[in-house]
């Protein structure tokens, strides 16, 4: 019996996983591998390796996928990754979470910032989206945008680079 799954089974196999006790899951068919493997205590890791003709849609759908059961990360706040003494005098500001990033509320709309704009702390400078939950991200400095680094609805990695700013 061949196994397929779509992106909404996909989307409530990984809800209820994160929901439950399991701390690692396997899944195999014919084109596809799932691992999710969890630290309860840590922030979870979603691991997938696809292999298919249409690699690219699962591919897509595997970046857009990462359980969070650590959801108040606010309080904790990530000390931000500065360049190294030397190369410049600018910080970066780096992505808190696995999404999709979104420099604007909605198509069409203003970007939250551009380079050259000036941000206060609690400004919202973007949105990641995952798992359909648009998370707002706000500086944490005041400080000039420098550069952009990521096009409009590209999917992030936890960790990659957004922006590096210029502290003011």
């Amino acid at each position: 019996m061949a196994m397929k799954l779509d992106h909404d089974d996909l989307d409530r196999l990984i809800e209820k996983i994160s929901t439950s006790d399991i701390q690692e899951f396997s899944l195999e068919g014919e084109d596809f591998k799932l691992e999710i493997k969890r630290n309860l205590s840590d922030q979870s890791q979603v691991t997938k390796n696809l292999v298919s003709n249409n690699a690219f849609d699962k591919q897509t759908i595997a970046n857009q996928k990462t359980i969070n059961d650590n959801i108040p990360i606010v309080s904790e706040p990530e000390a931000p990754q500065v360049a190294p003494p030397g190369s410049s005098d600018l910080t970066e500001i780096t992505s808190p979470m696995v999404g999709t990033f979104y420099r604007a509320a909605a198509p069409g709309e203003e970007p939250f910032v551009e380079v050259g704009n000036t941000v206060k702390v609690g400004q919202t400078i973007c949105i990641l989206e995952a798992m359909k939950l648009m998370n707002e991200i706000e500086s944490e400095f005041n400080a000039e945008i420098v550069e952009i680094l990521v096009e409009n609805g590209t999917p992030v990695e936890f960790g990659q680079v957004l922006m590096r700013i210029k502290l003011s």
